[in-house]
């Protein structure tokens, strides 16, 4: 197995209650230069994730006691940490919770070695700076004292610093840089998802409407559908 040095020594937590899995998956990603911490159920991955604040987490959903649903709120509460849900669920609705409550992306069981490296590479790259640094080193500034810092990867309403997940602030950066103009489905699943050929248009409704709600809490700018093309922030 040839071995993946994209992003060493990034940490990945991997949830489930299935120890043959999490063994597997384990040594996939050990191979591929990351750290792994394991878990078997909820209550230990919230402990885990404390202790060892990992740079993604790969998360089943169907768990005994504290399920998937609830660490990811339990995450969510306090980090911004990529989430990338493990389900065997081929139910829509289990896989739009997933994204609601929190989750970047979802993997349906079960899945090849290198769709999983993939979807790892990606949700860790998500928001990350271009090669030549260029594009990213600039501040955007929106209505009701909206303002972006792409270098630093911030947002602030006023004085406020906004708790953002990468996809959050990739779809928020896409809006705000046309000034009020309509960002199309497809362009901000692409600004939202780069690494992602083909991104699920299930994704994006979830990530919106968590970034619209923190938005609205900061008195900030919100991001209003547009039936049947997209989205565009109010810049009124």
């Amino acid at each position: 197995m040839s071995t993946d040095t994209t992003l060493p020594q990034q940490s990945v937590l991997v949830v489930d209650d299935d120890p043959a899995l999490v063994g597997a998956i384990s040594a996939l990603l050990s191979a591929a230069n990351y750290v792994v911490h394991p878990a078997y159920d909820g209550v230990a991955a919230v402990e885990r994730f404390d202790a060892t604040r990992p740079s993604l987490v790969l998360l089943d959903l169907a768990m005994p006691g504290r399920d998937g649903l609830n660490v990811i709120h339990e995450i969510r509460a306090r980090s911004a940490t990529p989430i990338i849900v493990l389900t065997g669920e081929s139910d829509e609705t289990a896989k739009v919770d997933a994204l609601d409550a929190g989750a970047d992306d979802y993997i349906t069981k079960p899945f090849g070695r290198q769709e999983l490296l993939a979807r790892v590479r990606a949700a860790l790259r998500r928001g990350g700076e271009p090669a030549d640094g260029s594009a990213r080193d600039r501040t955007i500034l929106g209505a009701a004292g909206l303002r972006i810092d792409i270098s630093r990867h911030e947002v602030h309403v006023g004085t406020r610093l906004l708790a953002l997940t990468k996809t959050e602030f990739n779809i928020l950066e896409a809006l705000a840089a046309v000034k009020g103009r309509v960002v199309t489905q497809q362009r901000l699943l692409a600004a939202a998802w780069p690494n992602k050929a083909n991104p699920d248009p299930l994704l994006l409704k979830p990530h919106v409407a968590r970034l619209r709600g923190k938005l609205e809490e900061a008195g900030g700018p919100l991001p209003e559908s547009v039936r049947g093309v997209g989205y565009r922030l109010d810049a009124s």
